[in-house]
C-alpha cells in the first residue's frame, strides 16, 4: 500500500507532462482551466472515512506548502494569441519544476510516512495537491481573461479599421 502512494504520483506526473505538451497544440478555454480542480475536488470524499482524516494543524501545513508550490507553476504558465485563439505556451522550465516538485513531494512523503499514518499522509498530500492546483488555475483564469479581453479589443480594432477602409 505504501509503495502505491509513491508510484501513483509518479504516473500522474508523467501524465500531466504529456497532457501539458499536447495542450500547447490546442486552444485553451475557460472550461479547460476550471474543470481540473472541480474534478479533483471529488477526492475530498476520502475524508468521509476516518482512515484519511487529517488534524487541523496538518491541514494548514499542507495547504501552505501547496500554495507555495503553486507559485512555481504560476510563474511558468503563460498564454499567447495565435490567430484568433489563446494557447498555452510551451515551457521547458515547467517540466523541470514539475519533476522537482514531484521529487520534493516524494521526499516529504517518505519522511512523513515514518511518523504519520499512511491514510493521514494520503489526506495531507491530497490537500497539498489541491492547495497547489486551485491557486494555479485561478491565476491561469485571470491571465486567460486578460488575454481574452486583449483579443476582443484587437478584433474590435480590426473591425473598425475594416469599416473605415470600406467607407473610403
Amino acid at each position: 500500500m505504501v509503495y502505491l502512494t509513491f508510484i501513483i504520483p509518479i504516473i500522474m506526473a508523467i501524465a500531466v507532462l504529456v497532457i501539458r505538451m499536447k495542450a500547447t497544440k490546442h486552444p485553451v478555454t475557460r472550461k479547460k482551466i476550471i474543470l481540473p480542480p472541480i474534478f479533483m475536488s471529488t477526492g475530498a470524499l476520502m475524508f468521509i472515512f476516518p482512515f484519511f482524516r487529517v488534524p487541523f494543524l496538518q491541514v494548514i501545513e499542507a495547504l501552505c506548502v501547496g500554495i507555495f508550490f503553486s507559485i512555481f507553476l504560476i510563474k511558468t504558465t503563460h498564454f499567447e494569441i495565435r490567430g484568433n485563439e489563446i494557447y498555452v505556451t510551451r515551457s521547458k522550465a515547467f517540466a523541470f519544476i514539475l519533476i522537482g516538485l514531484l521529487l520534493i513531494r516524494t521526499g516529504l512523503k517518505a519522511a512523513l510516512s515514518l511518523t504519520v499514518h499512511v491514510g493521514e499522509t494520503g489526506g495531507m498530500f491530497w490537500i497539498l495537491a489541491f492547495g497547489m492546483i486551485v491557486p494555479w488555475r485561478i491565476a491561469m483564469l485571470i491571465q486567460y481573461n486578460k488575454m481574452q479581453n486583449q483579443l476582443q479589443n484587437q478584433n474590435q480594432e480590426n473591425l473598425l479599421e475594416m469599416e473605415i477602409r470600406g467607407a473610403n
